[in-house]
């Protein structure tokens, strides 16, 4: 309200005061009351003052979303097209790492696993037959060798032909070759057995694999398997765990906030029928949407009982607490871009520009032009101007009359103080 208002009213009540004037002060005299002026100290209006206080401030960055998971693990079958014959587990069941989840039927992996063992087996005879031809050609091989020394030594004494020599030499040759022919064997048997072996552990895994187990430990939250149905890694995965059981706060900020946050910031969290649970910022917005200007930052809350996937929540993100100078919120008025309050000092209104901070539970934290401990007007308005002479009155003190409320266009309670304040 303007000071041309305030002007415009004080004039109206002095008209209605006019017609009033001839019988209120005579009836006041006549039954010997004090005159107004005296009521009121000399025309010093009673106002409600407050001192500059200093009171922990902090600095708080709303935040809004919903709990998710911190970490899934997504369950698929590792076999492809065996029927589900059992499900062991419910959504909402806590699991550990290792727990069997579900079934698949094992009759084709049972005959694949027979045979596999089947030919793992004919490997082993193999290898054995390799390793008795070695020792047979060996044999041959050493016998041909001896016969070829004795033929040499023969020929050289002339008791043997050129012809018998050639002939126990050819032998030798071969036996040589056989026994090299029987060692490629060995290996060939060797390496036909490690492939046998290899599907035998195939036949094995795959045994093993008809059981479904959970990765991690958790909590399912989602179970799409159904009995009788195929096993498949296309498509929706069997279950769905939350990695732990950890639940997180997926919460959004306003762009022009990013800059105050940093990972550890404490957090408070409104959890939609839980009530406050706290937390710390653990993932910075990497990212701001274009449309709707919010980043996406992740809070690790407090593993309280009943957090769940989902849950809406709401809450703070607290950038800063310090100790600071305020005041009452009402106390500080804003306009044409400057921020004051007013001042009362030995009975005088000062207006005084200051500059404003934090809000913080109903209060305004003065950075600059304000001292703790100077009182100001609780309600500050245009009905005070510097200059003004009042009385002060604390907050706890009501005053011997009503006191006037410094909120701009708010008379007093008497038309005696009314006057005194519009009249100064």
């Amino acid at each position: 309200m303007s000071m041309v208002f305030c002007r415009v009213v004080f004039c109206a009540f002095l008209s209605a005061l006019a017609v009033l004037a001839p019988v209120g002060p005579l009836a006041a005299q006549e039954a010997g009351d004090p005159p107004a002026d005296a009521t009121t100290g000399g025309g010093a209006l009673p106002v409600t003052v407050v001192p500059a206080t200093v009171m922990p401030i902090e600095i708080r960055v709303p935040a809004s979303g919903s709990l998710v998971a911190r970490e899934l693990a997504l369950v698929y079958p590792q076999l492809a097209g065996d029927e589900i014959t059992e499900l062991l587990v419910e959504e909402g069941d806590r699991v550990t790492k290792g727990q069997v989840l579900a079934r698949l039927s094992d009759l084709t992996v049972k005959a694949q696993l027979a045979q596999a063992d089947a030919e793992a087996q004919r490997a082993d005879a193999a290898v054995g037959q390799a390793r008795s031809q070695i020792d047979s050609t060996e044999a041959t091989l050493a016998q041909a060798a001896a016969a070829l020394e004795r033929t040499r030594q023969l020929q050289r004494g002339g008791s043997a032909t050129r012809a018998a020599l050639d002939e126990v030499v050819a032998n030798e040759a071969a036996a040589r070759a056989a026994a090299a022919s029987a060692r490629d064997g060995l290996a060939v048997a060797e390496a036909a057995r490690a492939q046998a072996n290899a599907a035998l552990d195939l036949a094995k895994l795959n045994r093993d694999r008809t059981s479904v187990t959970s990765p991690v430990d958790g909590i399912v939250s989602e179970r799409s398997a159904r009995l009788g149905a195929l096993g498949s890694a296309a498509g929706d995965p069997m279950f769905t765990i939350i990695a732990d059981g950890t639940i997180e706060w997926q919460a959004d900020v306003v762009e022009t906030a990013l800059n105050r946050l940093k990972v550890g910031d404490p957090v408070l969290a409104s959890v939609a029928g839980m009530g406050e649970v706290p937390g710390v910022v653990r993932l910075l917005p990497a990212a701001v949407d274009p449309v709707t200007r919010l980043g996406e930052m992740r809070i690790s809350l407090d593993q309280v009982v009943g957090l769940r996937s989902g849950l809406f929540a709401s809450g703070w993100v607290i950038v800063d607490r310090h100790d600071g100078v305020a005041v009452p919120l009402t106390a500080v008025l804003e306009g044409d871009g400057a921020q004051i309050v007013q001042v009362v000092r030995d009975g005088i209104v000062e207006t005084r520009e200051i500059k404003a901070g934090a809000i913080w539970k109903g209060n305004r934290e003065i950075l600059t032009g304000l001292a703790s401990g100077e009182q100001v007007i609780e309600r500050a308005g245009a009905f005070f101007r510097d200059g003004d002479k009042v009385s002060p009155v604390t907050a706890e003190e009501p005053p011997a009359e009503s006191t006037v409320s410094a909120k701009q266009g708010e008379s007093a309670a008497t038309p005696r103080a009314a006057m005194s304040g519009a009249g100064q």
